[in-house]
């Protein structure tokens, strides 16, 4: 129950943090590297901050054969996400990006687990209305690529991110040393390819308040691996992201088709039960 609860109120802060920055990207206020650096640096600083106070930063060589792959495709995986962020609707977001749980379980049966039939069944009704939300949009979703390889890379980031946090490293240490790579990242492309700082961004309300929150969504989402098997938390975290993106989509942006969207977003959350 605590790993579900981490899990919504990280998607809650996750969706504040992403929905600003496509705000702002769309204002042309700042480039999207710049949304990339502040979506991690506040999840960077907490965690090193956490990691000092409980003094907790366990990393094992041992663990460099997946925590180096796992490196190379989270970068890979922010930057894509960061320009299907400024790219697709807020109310597609969440949905498609629920394609990683059938993906998650595939892997499992993959690996040898049994997957019953009501889990079989949960797959099915996702990926089936996921079809059904591409055919409402006749195919022409915006950024529907971006979205499936986040999906995808997501499945195989998470698996390696749960393998490491349960045999060599902490929290803290794994996602403390991600946040910083990608952190320094995003801010040499700022810096280089579109002329920013982006750390005079902090001194405006609207940039602090986005790189808290997505500082915030990532640590809570990042310790909620730890209380619970990782279908079930990325399957919480997707559900409770559709639902926040969908939210957003309407009172935010003013997209189109929210009554339909809201009954996608259930039939998706009753696959998800199904699943765990």
């Amino acid at each position: 129950m605590l790993g579900v609860l981490l899990a919504s109120v990280g998607s809650a802060f996750s969706e504040l943090s992403d929905s600003i920055g496509k705000k702002q990207t769309a204002e042309r206020a700042c480039s999207h590297y710049t949304l990339g650096f502040l979506s991690v640096l506040g999840g960077a600083l907490f965690l090193l901050i956490i990691g000092l106070v409980r003094d907790n930063f366990i990393f094992s060589l041992a663990s460099l054969p997946t925590f180096l792959p796992r490196l190379m495709l989270e970068v890979l995986q922010a930057h894509i996400t960061v320009r299907a962020i400024v790219r697709a609707d807020r109310s597609d977001f969440g949905p498609i990006r629920t394609l990683t749980i059938p993906l998650l379980f595939a892997a499992d049966l993959a690996l040898g687990y049994t997957i019953g039939t009501h889990q079989i069944l949960g797959m099915g009704i996702i990926f089936g209305t996921i079809l059904i939300l591409l055919s409402y949009e006749r195919f022409k979703t915006k950024g529907l690529f971006l979205l499936i390889f986040t999906a995808v890379n997501a499945a195989i980031t998470i698996s390696l991110y749960k393998y490491d946090i349960t045999h060599f490293n902490s929290v803290e240490s794994e996602q403390s040393i991600v946040s910083i790579v990608l952190m320094l990242y995003f801010f040499i492309l700022a810096v280089v390819r579109a002329h920013e700082n982006p750390v005079q961004l902090l001194f405006k309300r609207t940039f602090f308040v986005q790189a808290v929150s997505g500082g915030l969504g990532s640590v809570f989402g990042s310790y909620a691996y730890s209380f619970a098997p990782t279908s079930i938390i990325t399957a919480a975290m997707r559900a409770f992201a559709v639902l926040f993106s969908i939210l957003s989509g309407k009172m935010y942006f003013k997209e189109r088709g929210f009554v339909v969207k809201l009954l996608l977003f259930c039939a998706i959350a009753g696959g998800l039960v199904l699943l765990v």
